[in-house]
């Protein structure tokens, strides 16, 4: 048995292991080697552009002739562009509207689905099919849902003598419209909030109901707290994308990228649909970049004063009460 163990045991068992033969080397090499694609896409793909438009938004830049230096001069010229105010308006008021109807509905919405009723998942399926809906197909839906003359929403208004409203053709409901567009599809949300209600502890509820608790109580005291992270996550959410709101303005009332108008009287000239006119429509790449640097800097500056905010109002568990 000692002669074959001898036989079993390598000449050169005593040798230490080159270190590019160890595991510890290998197991590093070979785990850059797996990220190196995803590395190279962000250096490629998202912080090399995200470095040039900042480059080119002190530049004059329209892609055919080489970028010429000019300073502050596109931050200065927003100040002064009328058109530019007007995007901003149209955006902030879409933002003041949308974010807390987005929330609100959603979160009810998801309160109603918690509920344990006979055919429930129908109803939750029924609310999610239109956050999958492109926005091609939906921006034609609800052209001719809106429309004021026969539109299925306009005529039992006018069947009845209520007001109907000149949807998508008149200014000042055009925002409101495209508002109640977006509430449309918040199957996402409205899931994430019903993942967060339905998974609170009973444990929780029964003890509430022991201490005679009713049902807003138990609400404002046990749901509202325990999901507010959640709250917070959305919040930031529908912050930054209804500053981003595109695809369905530039559908509805944009028919080419330098088109001189957006809807009537520019009422649906959102910030992101004016910059991508600049940029593409034309070609004031330049000018282009530097709105897209305040967008990231009010929005960044948004955000940390939410972040800044959830110490007041955020509740989480793992922090104790």
């Amino acid at each position: 048995m000692q002669l074959d163990a001898a036989r079993a045991t390598p000449a050169n068992s005593g040798q230490k292991r080159p270190f590019w033969r160890s595991l510890s080397f290998e197991e590093t090499f070979f785990g850059w080697l797996f990220i190196v694609p995803a590395v190279l896409g962000v250096l490629l793909f998202h912080l090399g552009p995200v470095i040039a438009s900042l480059a080119l938004s002190f530049t004059s830049y329209d892609i055919i002739s080489p970028p010429k230096w000019i300073g502050l001069s596109n931050y200065t010229r927003l100040m002064e562009d009328p058109l530019w105010a007007k995007s901003v308006q149209v955006t902030l008021r879409y933002v003041a509207l949308y974010v807390p109807s987005a929330l609100i509905v959603a979160y009810g919405i998801a309160l109603l689905m918690a509920r344990s009723v006979r055919g429930m998942s129908i109803y939750r399926t029924l609310w999610y099919l239109p956050s999958i809906v492109p926005v091609v197909a939906s921006a034609a839906i609800w052209r001719w849902g809106l429309n004021p003359e026969f539109g299925p929403i306009n005529y039992p208004l006018k069947a009845l003598g209520l007001p109907a409203p000149r949807w998508l053709t008149d200014p000042d409901w055009i925002v409101p419209s495209l508002v109640f567009i977006s509430l449309w599809g918040l199957g996402n949300t409205v899931l994430i909030f019903l993942a967060a209600i339905t998974g609170l502890p009973p444990s929780y509820y029964e003890a509430a109901e022991v201490d005679g608790a009713g049902a807003f109580a138990k609400f404002r005291h046990i749901t509202l707290p325990l999901t507010s992270s959640i709250i917070f996550y959305q919040l930031i959410v529908f912050i930054i994308g209804s500053f981003q709101v595109f695809g369905i303005a530039y559908v509805l009332f944009v028919t080419t990228p330098s088109a001189s108008s957006a809807g009537p009287d520019n009422a649906a000239l959102f910030y992101v649909l004016y910059m991508f006119r600049n940029a593409f429509g034309y070609f004031r790449n330049g000018y282009a970049s530097a709105m897209a640097w305040v967008l990231f800097l009010v929005i960044m500056l948004l955000t940390w004063l939410l972040f800044y905010s959830q110490r007041h109002w955020v509740y989480y568990e793992t922090e104790g009460n």
